[in-house]
Formats: C-alpha cells, structure tokens, sequence
C-alpha cells in the first residue's frame, strides 16, 4: 500500500492499484467500503506523512526533548518509536532526551481499555494525570523553577 502510494502521484491511478490490491474479486460492497479510506491514502496530507523522514527532523534537533507515548497506542507503538527518537536524537549529539512509555494509555494519552481508535471518544479523562504530572515535572526540572 505504501509503495503505491508513493509511487504512483496520479491520484485515480493509485486509487485503482489499491482497489485492486484490496478487492481482487471488484466485490461492490468492498469497493464502496474501501473508497473513502482510499481518498484519505492519496490526500496531500497522508503523502506528506509518508513522505515524512523523521530521522532527519531529528538530527536538527538540539534542545532539551522529552518524547511520551502511550503503551496502548495503536497509531504510533510507543516502545519502537520512542527508541528510534532517541536513537536519531542522540546521533545528532542531543544529550538530554528523556524518552518514557506510559503504561495503559492510548495515542491521546487517555487511559484506554485497548488503545483502538475508535475507543477514543467513549473516554472520559481527556488526558491522563499522570502523562500531565510527567510533563510539568519535566518542565520545572528543565526550567529550573
């Protein structure tokens, strides 16, 4: 699918591999499902992202990081990406980067039952008071207030 996308600029034409990629048996029903999702895969957005190189980005980085990420996040896996930053970051000569998995939380930070999306809504805490207490805490440590 990736490859697709990034290789094929022409929307209809990347729509269309993907299609049949997905719905070999050109089943309507399937065809119907899948368009939407298509559109969201060739949108100028989702090609910026897949395009993205954030290792890269992370080379310019000089500052004091702290990246979070919630051990039930189904987008982003905390545990591999939170090692690739630091990886990227401390290659580039960034000394001071705290990298923590939080446990139970999903992509928003929310303390999930399993981290699926379409979860997200259904939660009430808006953001985890222990993702906030990491953060001010982190802050204030590297404020020196």
């Amino acid at each position: 699918m990736t490859q697709i996308i990034q290789q094929t600029p022409n929307d209809a034409q990347a729509r269309a591999l993907l299609m049949a990629l997905y719905n070999p048996t050109n089943d309507s029903n399937t065809a119907n499902a899948m368009e939407s999702q298509f559109a969201v895969m060739v949108s100028p957005f989702y090609r910026h992202l897949l395009a993205d190189r954030p290792a890269q980005t992370l080379a310019k980085v000089h500052c004091p990081v702290l990246a979070l990420g919630g051990s039930k996040d189904l987008q982003v896996p905390a545990t591999g990406n939170l090692a690739a930053t630091a990886v990227a970051l401390k290659a580039a000569g960034n000394h001071d980067v705290t990298t923590k998995e939080l446990p139970g939380l999903n992509h928003l930070f929310q303390t999930a039952s399993t981290g699926s999306p379409a979860e997200y809504g259904t939660i009430e805490e808006t953001f985890a008071p222990a993702a906030l207490q990491l953060i001010t805490d982190w802050v204030a440590q590297h404020t020196h207030k």
